[in-house]
């Protein structure tokens, strides 16, 4: 497996590429254009100055996590053609640097949704959070009224400027149903996949993070029934999967190490980290110890061992620990532990294998 780190480049990130160097094994950045809107095309000298400034680091830029859809490509609207004609043109231009993988999500209006950004542990930690009552009983119309009442208003990884959006958004998704989607979803592929295999760039969608409808939005990827039909949608091995176990891990009904087992020829970026459900459907992230969590880390880099996986991995979300102030879920030590964590699991197998006697 190739490890590597997500970054969100300077003047946006209190981990520096300085420090990222020091974590053993770490070969290359996650990076992407954060303040450039979606739908648009990514200049190329923007471009240029990542690869710059990770080649004198020795990094490679290998993962873009992530060139984000436009919400019209989602909607299936008549101006989406418009959005994916610029989508396959920054595609192009991430060729010319070396890029082998783009990370996207097709979710509705929220890409991720958490209640709380700094839940307290037991161990003085603290940690992303999601307390599901509190979704399900929020009903869309209420939470825009509030919007429009409180300009002020914020929800955990959404901006007020942000939120201002939602109230148009909601009534454009309002008749969309999950089909819709997986239609809309369809045409995105058929037009993108066949730029991105001549780019030789694989296009690894993320899932729905939490897997499941929030505010009565229509979610697709969320099982394994549906990813088996996402690669059917456009059977290419340039339309894969990148594997979340935290997202799809929030769902105690998704087996994890079943899924990479089954998947592993199409996964292309592994997402790595674990989660502590609760019976009420809450779940808070953890560190990565399978001791700490609800999911088996050990058996999910078990499974990707022994499926012969060569794509990338990263840690994904870490805790916030030894009073770190740093962007949720992307501290640099929690995510530092979890690589060397992920990496013993890893070097184990790998001394199994060449001498099954060792052990």
């Amino acid at each position: 497996m190739k490890m590597v780190f997500r970054w969100y480049g300077k003047g946006n990130d209190t981990v520096t590429l300085e420090q990222i160097k020091q974590i053993p094994g770490v070969s290359g950045i996650v990076w992407a254009l954060h303040d450039i809107p979606a739908g648009d095309e990514w200049p190329m000298e923007r471009i240029l100055e990542v690869k710059k400034t990770a080649d004198s680091y020795g990094f490679n830029i290998d993962v873009v996590e992530s060139v984000n859809v436009h919400e019209d490509i989602k909607l299936g609207l008549s101006t989406r053609d418009v959005y994916i004609e610029s989508y396959k043109k920054t595609i192009a231009k991430l060729a010319k640097v070396g890029v082998k993988v783009i990370c996207y999500n097709f979710m509705p209006v929220f890409d991720w949704m958490r209640t709380d950004l700094a839940k307290r542990l037991e161990d003085g930690s603290t940690a992303l959070f999601y307390e599901k009552a509190k979704i399900n009983d929020m009903d869309p119309t209420e939470l825009v009224k509030k919007i429009a009442s409180n300009p002020d208003l914020t929800m955990p990884g959404w901006e007020p400027e942000r939120l201002k959006d939602l109230t148009k958004l909601f009534q454009a998704y309002k008749n969309v149903t999950e089909e819709d989607l997986w239609s809309n979803l369809k045409y995105f592929l058929e037009q993108i996949i066949p730029v991105a295999e001549l780019n030789d760039i694989k296009m690894a969608i993320h899932p729905d993070d939490p897997p499941w409808s929030v505010f009565g939005l229509p979610r697709i990827m969320t099982h394994k029934e549906n990813l088996r039909r996402f690669l059917k949608l456009v059977d290419n091995p340039y339309n894969d999967l990148t594997l979340c176990s935290g997202a799809l891990g929030a769902d105690p009904n998704n087996d994890i190490p079943a899924m990479v087992r089954e998947f592993v020829d199409r996964i292309a970026f592994a997402h790595i980290r674990n989660v502590g459900i609760s019976e009420n459907g809450d779940f808070v992230e953890t560190s990565h110890r399978t001791c700490d969590g609800s999911l088996d880390i050990v058996d999910i880099v078990k499974a990707y061992h022994e499926g012969g996986f060569t794509g990338y991995v990263r840690p994904d979300h870490g805790r916030h620990i030894w009073n770190e102030k740093c962007r949720p879920g992307y501290g640099l030590y929690d995510r530092a532990l979890g690589i060397t964590y992920l990496w013993g699991i890893w070097d184990t197998l790998e001394k199994n294998r060449r001498n099954p006697y060792s052990a």
